[in-house]
C-alpha cells in the first residue's frame, strides 16, 4: 500500500475513533473514563494522515510510483464495521460461563433519601453479602440488569462490570426470587422493585457469593446507553 493509501486508512482509522469517543458506540469497548483518551488518539490519527499525504503530495512527480495491490483497500472493511456495527454488548452467555466477579468494598456509602432507593446491581449486592444487608433493612431497593437464566431456569439479575474495556468485563449477579414475570427472556433488560432477604448462594463457577433479591415488581426496560456498570473498583 503505498503512502497516500497509508494515509487515507489512517484518517478514516481516526474518525473511526472520533466517532466512537464522541457517541455512546465508545461505551461497547471501553469505560466512559477513557472517551478523552479515544477521541485524543482519534484526533492524533487524522492529524497524522493530512501530515502523510501532504507530505507525499510534496514528493508527487519525484519518481516512478508502482502499483500496489487493489486487495490491500480490504484493510478498510473492519473501520468501516467499527463504523457502521454497534457490537450487542456481552451478556447472559458470557455471564453463566464465569464467576461472579464481586469483592468486599473498602467502605459503604450512606443509602440516599427516597424509596425505593436506585441501586447498581454491584452496590446492591456489596451491601447483601458483605454488609449482611444492614443497610438495606427497611428500605425497597430499585435495581437494573439484563437477566441470566441457568441450566435450572433460575434467574439471575446480572450487570457486566468494567476494570478497562469489554475484554476484561466481569460478571456480578444477583439471584432473584419473589413476584417475578410469567415469561423470563435472557438478556432482556429489567428494572425491578424489591427488598433485601438474607438468603445466599454460591457461584458454581468460582464460589462467589451471590446474594438474593425478593421481587415485589419487574418491569422490562430498553438496553442503557451504557451497559456496563461504571460502579465497579478493584
Amino acid at each position: 500500500m503505498n503512502r497516500q493509501a497509508q494515509a487515507a486508512v489512517l484518517f478514516l482509522l481516526g474518525g473511526a475513533l472520533l466517532h466512537a469517543g464522541a457517541t455512546d458506540l465508545a461505551l461497547r469497548y471501553v469505560k466512559a473514563d477513557l472517551r478523552p483518551l479515544l477521541m485524543a488518539s482519534g484526533a492524533v490519527l487524522v492529524a497524522a494522515a493530512v501530515a502523510t499525504a501532504w507530505y507525499e503530495r510534496g514528493r508527487a512527480g519525484a519518481g516512478h510510483a508502482h502499483p500496489e495491490p487493489r486487495i490491500s483497500w480490504l484493510l478498510v472493511l473492519p473501520l468501516l464495521a467499527l463504523i457502521l456495527i454497534a457490537p450487542p454488548a456481552l451478556g447472559s452467555y458470557s455471564a453463566l460461563r464465569s464467576g461472579t466477579a464481586l469483592q468486599k468494598p473498602y467502605a459503604l456509602a450512606p443509602l440516599p433519601g427516597g424509596d425505593p432507593v436506585p441501586l447498581s446491581v454491584v452496590d446492591y449486592a456489596s451491601r447483601a453479602a458483605y454488609d449482611h444487608g444492614r443497610s438495606l433493612h427497611g428500605r425497597p431497593v430499585r435495581v437494573t440488569g439484563f437477566l441470566a437464566l441457568d441450566h435450572a431456569g433460575r434467574p439471575y439479575l446480572v450487570r457486566m462490570a468494567l476494570n478497562c474495556c469489554a475484554a476484561d468485563a466481569q460478571p456480578v449477579k444477583i439471584a432473584l426470587t419473589g413476584e417475578l414475570p410469567p415469561v423470563l427472556r435472557p438478556d432482556a433488560w429489567l428494572e425491578v422493585t424489591g427488598a433485601y432477604t438474607p438468603r445466599l448462594t454460591r457461584d458454581p463457577v468460582n464460589d462467589g457469593p451471590i446474594p438474593y433479591l425478593r421481587v415485589t415488581s419487574a418491569r422490562p426496560v430498553p438496553v442503557p446507553p451504557d451497559p456496563y456498570d461504571e460502579t465497579w473498583n478493584n
